[in-house]
């Protein structure tokens, strides 16, 4: 079993293994990834957020702010956070979302228990294609998820599900993305499902899901 010790250097490594990644990628993450990271924008439909909400939504592994952006534009009072461990990608994001800073805010985090604590709390979490990267880690991200949020609080997650090919999942794993079907069991056995859908993505390829849960 590992020590509390040896899982910190394990955990601090696979950050660093992140962060590196997204300085190669950041630059041209927007052009390519509406390849394949389908249900983003189905994702925020299903939270079915009315246009003046003052809810306050964090999204953990924000990236270039795709999904901030879009619930900004369409929900004009909601109140969003954003957490990365990226500076590049954070700063991408800073700048998009620069006309709507008064009501957005960045921070450079490991999102795990008891690391610190987020100003308020949130009405909805959002993962969007993220824990599937966190390797070791999600599971003590979606536990930070349900400790931050109060009793009727949402969560929301899209995400690869998995794929039935060998040659698939190995290739994803050389980009740091697990994809075994290990997400939904938990997210169900500790969110109760109010929306849950799974996709085939390239005529089965590999699949991928939405769920919108409540604490």
């Amino acid at each position: 079993m590992e020590t509390t010790e040896q899982s910190q250097i394990v955990e601090s490594t696979q950050v660093k293994t992140i962060r590196n990644y997204y300085q190669v990628h950041a630059s041209f993450y927007q052009a390519t990834r509406w390849s394949f990271l389908f249900g983003r924008k189905s994702l925020l439909h299903l939270l079915n957020l009315p246009m003046l909400s003052e809810k306050t939504v964090v999204e953990v592994g924000c990236g270039t702010g795709f999904n901030l952006s879009r619930l900004a534009k369409f929900h004009l009072n909601l109140r969003l956070i954003g957490v990365d461990i990226s500076p590049e990608m954070l700063r991408i994001a800073s700048k998009r979302l620069e006309s709507y800073s008064r009501r957005v805010l960045f921070l450079e985090k490991s999102y795990e228990p008891g690391n610190w604590k987020l100003p308020g709390k949130p009405d909805v979490i959002l993962f969007s294609y993220c824990l599937t990267m966190i390797n070791p880690g999600w599971e003590d991200a979606l536990q930070r998820a349900y400790d931050d949020l109060e009793e009727g609080g949402m969560i929301a997650v899209v995400d690869f599900q998995d794929s039935p090919y060998t040659f698939f999942q190995r290739w994803m794993g050389h980009n740091h993305v697990r994809m075994n079907n290990h997400l939904l069991p938990v997210l169900k056995k500790h969110f109760t499902p109010i929306q849950l859908e799974v996709h085939q993505a390239y005529g089965g390829l590999w699949s991928y899901f939405m769920f919108v849960g409540r604490k």
